[in-house]
């Protein structure tokens, strides 16, 4: 059946393929693409979404038939198990999580994204915060967007550039699909995944974004907030600001705790032991405070209609509901422990994102703020705006996208007269946030790496040449101890003019060059009392095997070589030369230049 299926579709995208060349151009055809790809990224957004409520109907289930807290405890370690039993039975133990593999495809292997991401994404997810892992699902549906996206252009045969293109719109539209946010995906897509766009290639992201919403909107109705607001007032200013110095500091703790959880348990091997243990911790912490469970934005609905006794409900604290100095203190605990709650979530097996959890953290952080002023008579504010402001700031913080953040929420909540708080506390926040953690939450594991895009477009040209692709080997090498008889050998049945010097273990001593021996060549009473140890240049400039291409660059430039020698802990391994590099570099610029 499934052989009958592959051949069936097969033979529709050859007809596609044929239909194309023969009526369509290709700025049509890819305009025809890009919904195509806004379709079918809002279907598995839906999808998604429809797998975690189905999912939720087991904890649903289980709190009717026993009205205990215990569940808190189980539900979640359960989840991320089965999410680690999947990914390895199903997917071979291996399953790159966070938007960092996607950066990476578009930088080192031209949008090419691996076709089983276009639903592992979405099963492993739905499973882990569908039993109230403490994680998001917006970057799983922008990895499976991607995707899909860049599948789809595979399929039809599209070049690099359009690829990388048809990508960002599968990611812009999985972000419109969930949110309804068709302005902010195309923002998203921009700030985050590509730093170099010209205008007429909105066109797609556009569409493609439009299309989502749509579709969302026609099968999956519904607001994810709503935010009551009719303005804000100017004696609120020196707030607003105040909140977003909190939120880039919160931002940076974020960030941090984040990654240094994750780091500590990606070294733990034990994978099943490892979720066991992760899970029970992470599951304790939602016994004590519940509004941790899922994404939370059950808590932030119920914060912005004014119900602050949500934090506390369900949990061992909700005595303290109508004290409102406890339940203040309660959620400064919760803004501090939320991310060691998604770090323990996704360090330990589970699969989801830091885009919700941004959300929850902003939205408390900025009712923590707007509560305490109001609650020491220093000012009158609206708590709701502050809500609504802080999940921007955070956002902004954490991913480093202020205008994804501003769009975003104002599209959401609703809050569109909120523009200039939002302007402000987002672009406070992500200085800051910019000033401690130069790299988003997102790009610091590849920035480390150095595959990361930056505004520098000769960086990202260079950055995405593999050094190793640029070797060459064929060049005769000579010891330190041979004759010279033995280098004249080498000059008569080589067609280079240098020549590699290692020592009797393969360690690199230096180079010997044609042009710097041409007058010995003919002195020949010397050729017998010569060795290559006397003629050899010793203080050559050389490249690591692995290192970055802009460092190798910098030293191409800096020194009078025409080819620099590479090595590996110190042993030759060949040469790049100059040539070699400018000719890659050629190719890649004609791969990236605009596409309209």
């Amino acid at each position: 059946m499934s052989f009958i299926l592959a051949k069936v579709f097969e033979k529709i995208q050859k007809s596609i393929i044929t239909w194309r060349e023969s009526h369509a151009g290709s700025r049509t055809f890819l305009i025809l693409a890009s919904i195509m790809v806004g379709i079918i990224s809002a279907l598995a957004a839906i999808l998604l979404k429809s797998l975690v409520h189905l999912m939720q109907r087991v904890p649903e289930f289980l709190f009717r038939w026993s009205d205990s807290h215990i569940w808190y405890l189980v539900l979640p370690v359960t989840g991320i198990l089965i999410t680690v039993v999947v990914i390895r039975v199903f997917f071979k133990g291996k399953l790159e999580r966070g938007l960092g593999s996607i950066m990476f495809s578009i930088v080192r292997r031209s949008g090419r994204v691996d076709r089983n991401k276009t639903y592992s994404h979405i099963i492993t997810s739905g499973i882990t915060v569908g039993f109230g892992g403490s994680a998001g699902l917006e970057a799983p549906i922008v990895i499976t967007g991607s995707a899909i996206g860049s599948n789809i252009a595979m399929r039809l045969r599209f070049g690099d550039r359009e690829r990388i293109l048809l990508l960002a719109c599968g990611a812009a539209s999985g972000i419109a699909a969930v949110f309804n946010s068709p302005i902010a995906g195309v923002i998203f897509a921009i700030e985050v995944l590509l730093t170099d766009i010209t205008i007429p290639a909105f066109i797609p992201l556009l569409i493609a974004t439009a299309t989502s919403s749509i579709v969302s909107k026609l099968l999956y109705s519904g607001h994810l907030f709503y935010l009551i607001t009719n303005d804000w007032y100017f004696h609120a200013l020196p707030f607003y600001v105040l909140l977003g110095i909190i939120t880039g500091l919160v931002s940076v703790y974020t960030s941090r705790v984040t990654h240094f959880i994750e780091g500590r348990m990606e070294t733990k091997r034990e994978n099943y032991l490892k979720a066991l243990l992760g899970g029970l911790l992470l599951g304790g912490l939602i016994f004590l405070f519940p509004a941790l469970y899922g994404e939370g934005y059950i808590t932030v609905s119920a914060l912005l209609k004014g119900s602050i006794g949500e934090v506390v409900a369900n949990g061992p604290f909700m005595a303290f509901k109508d004290n409102p100095w406890i339940l203040l203190m309660i959620v400064l605990l919760i803004v501090l422990i939320k991310p060691i709650a998604t770090a323990l979530t996704l360090g330990s097996g589970g699969n989801g994102g830091i885009f919700a959890p941004s959300l929850f953290i902003g939205a408390l952080t900025g009712f923590g703020l707007a509560f305490l002023v109001n609650l020491t008579g220093i000012s009158n504010l609206h708590v709701n705006n502050f809500v609504a402001v802080g999940m921007a700031g955070i956002l902004a913080g954490v991913i480093h996208a202020p205008l994804t953040a501003i769009f975003l929420i104002a599209e959401i909540t609703g809050g569109y007269v909120l523009f200039v708080p939002l302007m402000i506390v987002s672009a406070i926040s992500y200085f800051i946030s910019r000033y401690f953690e130069p790299y988003s939450v997102y790009t610091k594991k590849l920035a480390q790496k150095g595959h990361l895009f930056t505004d520098d477009k000769d960086s990202n040209v260079l950055r995405q040449i593999v050094l190793d692709d640029l070797i060459e080997t064929d060049f005769i090498r000579v010891r330190i101890d041979d004759p010279f008889t033995k280098l004249i050998e080498a000059f008569t049945s080589s067609n280079r003019n240098i020549f590699p010097v290692i020592d009797e273990d393969d360690n690199f001593i230096g180079i010997v060059q044609l042009d710097r021996i041409k007058a010995l060549l003919f002195q020949t009473e010397l050729h017998e009392k010569l060795t290559v140890q006397d003629i050899v240049t010793s203080d050559i400039v050389t490249i690591e095997e692995g290192e970055h291409m802009d460092v190798a660059m910098e030293k191409l430039e800096n020194s009078s070589y025409w080819n620099i020698p590479v090595t590996r802990n110190g042993k030759y391994v060949g040469f790049i030369s100059r040539s070699n590099v400018l000719s890659f570099y050629r190719r890649i610029l004609k791969k990236t230049a605009p596409l309209f």
